[in-house]
């Protein structure tokens, strides 16, 4: 069987195993916390980022971008009416693109800051950058989440999914982002109930069910974090 190794804390990991359970794809879950730099797992991934699936035969496969599209072309093209890539190339590359700003533009104005702020500040030494939380950091990644929301809202309010009319790895980036982000309670609902909206319908498929299990040492998600009808 394929080995996801991921972290609960890891929107790009949460992705990939939204997108294994969709596709009904089985996989081991190892939990790598990176900012360790074991050994072992520097020599599957040199560049120590998650996620990494190692296939049943050998080969590690390294990234969302890059795990999706060896899902798509080895299992998602048969899967019809449930494939997480469009057939239209121009639909493809709007995937693509958002898929691109969940994992990066996302994760630099937002994830970064508020998740080694309040996170993994938590969990390292103090000669590792441990320590007290940086409130100008806060702020800012605070202030960037507002931007990235009334974004959000404006794509669910305007496409039925949102890169088109089927449910894609558009949504399942944006919904692993966001689930992070909600997880800390560092999202505001009323002010994006477009995107509220989306957000409860992708909540609510079973593939979402274990993301909603996890849970982050030492911090308890938000009351409403599994909540469906929140």
């Amino acid at each position: 069987m394929s080995v996801l190794y991921h972290h609960t804390v890891s929107a790009a990991s949460r992705f990939v195993r939204i997108c294994f359970a969709e596709i009904d794809f089985p996989a081991d879950l190892v939990e790598e916390r990176p900012w360790e730099k074991r050994p072992e797992f520097l020599k599957i991934n040199p560049a120590g980022a998650l996620p990494v699936c190692v296939s049943d035969n050998g080969y590690a496969l390294c990234g969302p971008h890059v795990i999706a599209e060896w899902l798509d072309e080895s299992f998602g093209v048969f899967k019809r009416d449930r494939r997480l890539l469009a057939e239209d190339p121009f639909q493809r590359a709007e995937i693509r693109r958002l898929m691109e700003w969940f994992f990066i533009k996302f994760e630099q104005d937002v994830a970064r800051p508020l998740l080694r702020e309040r996170v993994l500040k938590l969990q390292l030494p103090a000669d590792q950058g441990g320590g007290s939380p940086d409130p100008k950091m806060l702020r800012a990644g605070r202030s960037n989440v507002r931007q990235h929301m009334k974004y959000l809202s404006w794509l669910a309010g305007s496409r039925a999914w949102l890169a088109g009319d089927r449910l894609s790895y558009a949504d399942l980036a944006a919904a692993a982002a966001i689930s992070v982000m909600d997880y800390l309670g560092e999202i505001d609902w009323s002010q994006s109930p477009q995107a509220k909206d989306w957000y409860q319908r992708v909540k609510s498929r079973p593939s979402f069910r274990p993301i909603l299990a996890d849970r982050m040492r030492n911090i308890p998600p938000v009351a409403h974090y599994t909540d469906l009808d929140f």
